[in-house]
């Protein structure tokens, strides 16, 4: 298969004559022709550029791991994704028992293992805790922030099919133990982040060799940036090889111009975007969001999303097409991201494939649209409005 454009995305140049080859899940590299015969589909001046990378996703759609750990609702978050630009995903927990992360891994685990064409590729598990910082707990159970503890990450380990399957794990480095288990993550290639942290500046400066990796969520659920103690916040934008992960660009949780601060101040080497989604759709028990100023309110096969005014909007959770709405999606994020900083396609390339894929280690085969990399494709206008997804060759339509 060979898709044509005038505009095909490689990370240091752009094709503006050609086709890009596709040999069943592997890009084969680029032509400037084709056999006679062969199959072509031609996207005219619509970009081909490679599919999003999302680090930190809870749930999307009609899935959520944080809310439901069953495989199958994992696979509907496989399902979902490629409507949004998003090829490929770690599936992120919250602060949560002990015994219910075990099981999400070993579950994750399993699909991890078992994947078909069946959406986008689950790549493994990021563990949002749960050895974060009660003072900075936000949407998290307070009840299960606790001190890092290296029984109960040898149980995490031993939940995995293989090793990898723990890519990435969000904790509170001032608290007790954590420099132990830093350096354990890193002797065994998980990523560490700091997030849902007190941490100091010092504490970071101090520990940063063992291991630390970056920020979730960059300035919340964190100390914040003050002139005598620059925090987490202040740690991030001053060390250079910190990398900054930002949630949806909804203007809610980080203001514009704060995000568009950081955009001039942090390489774009160092900038990772996710969507932080829940999977809202999904939600178990009544819970309140206090940056939305909404109830979740589950009630059989739909959520009531009762607002502080009193009004509410009833959502069937089997129904795409309505819970789609419930969260901002990837492409939309970036989208008010474009309308905010300005970034080049490239940049665009950098923040949503490849420092994502560099990052959790996969850029062996995702990231870039190069030759033996898996056929992650994604076709959008220049309004960035998707027109096609590829996961691994497969062809998603737009939901848009």
């Amino acid at each position: 298969m060979y898709l044509k454009s005038t505009r095909i995305y490689f990370p240091h140049q752009i094709c503006r004559s050609g086709y890009l080859e596709v040999a069943g899940e592997v890009i084969r590299g680029f032509s400037a022709e084709v056999p006679a015969g062969a199959e072509v589909i031609d996207y005219g001046d619509h970009l081909l550029i490679p599919g999003f990378i999302d680090q930190h996703i809870h749930g999307w759609g009609t899935g959520s791991f944080n809310n439901d750990k069953s495989v199958h609702s994992i696979q509907e978050m496989k399902k979902n994704l490629p409507y949004e630009g998003v090829t490929s995903f770690l599936a992120t927990s919250g602060a949560e028992p002990v015994e219910d992360l075990v099981e999400g891994i070993k579950n994750a685990s399993w699909v991890v293992d078992h994947q078909k064409d069946d959406g986008a590729t689950l790549l493994g598990v990021h563990l949002e805790g749960p050895f974060i910082n009660k003072e900075y707990k936000g949407m998290q159970r307070e009840d299960c922030c606790i001190d890092p503890d290296m029984a109960i990450m040898r149980r995490f380990m031993d939940a995995q099919s293989h090793p990898q399957i723990i890519r990435l794990m969000t904790l509170a480095p001032e608290l007790p133990g954590a420099k132990e288990l830093i350096q354990f993550c890193h002797a065994h290639h998980i990523q560490i982040n700091i997030g849902h942290s007190a941490a100091t500046f010092d504490c970071i400066r101090d520990l940063k060799e063992y291991g630390l990796g970056g920020v979730t969520h960059m300035f919340s659920g964190m100390r914040g940036l003050h002139h005598r103690e620059p925090g987490v916040a202040g740690a991030a934008l001053y060390f250079d090889d910190l990398n900054c992960e930002f949630a949806k660009q909804t203007g809610m949780t980080v203001r514009p111009e704060v995000f568009a601060l950081t955009w001039r101040l942090k390489s774009k080497d160092k900038i990772i975007m996710t969507t932080d989604c829940g999977g809202i759709a999904l939600t178990k028990k009544e819970k309140y969001h206090y940056i939305r100023k909404q109830t979740f309110i589950p009630n059989g096969d739909e959520l009531i999303l009762r607002n502080d005014d009193g009004s509410e909007e009833h959502v069937d959770i089997h129904d795409y097409k309505a819970v789609r709405n419930l969260e901002l999606s990837y492409i939309k994020s970036i989208r008010n991201l474009i309308a905010n900083v300005h970034p080049s396609v490239h940049e665009i390339m950098k923040i949503t494939a490849e420092n994502p894929a560099r990052y959790i280690g996969v850029d062996d085969r995702k990231g870039s649209l190069e030759a033996g990399k898996d056929a992650d494709i994604l076709v959008v206008n220049d309004a960035f409005e998707i027109q096609a997804t590829y996961c691994m060759g497969k062809l998603y339509k737009s939901e848009e």
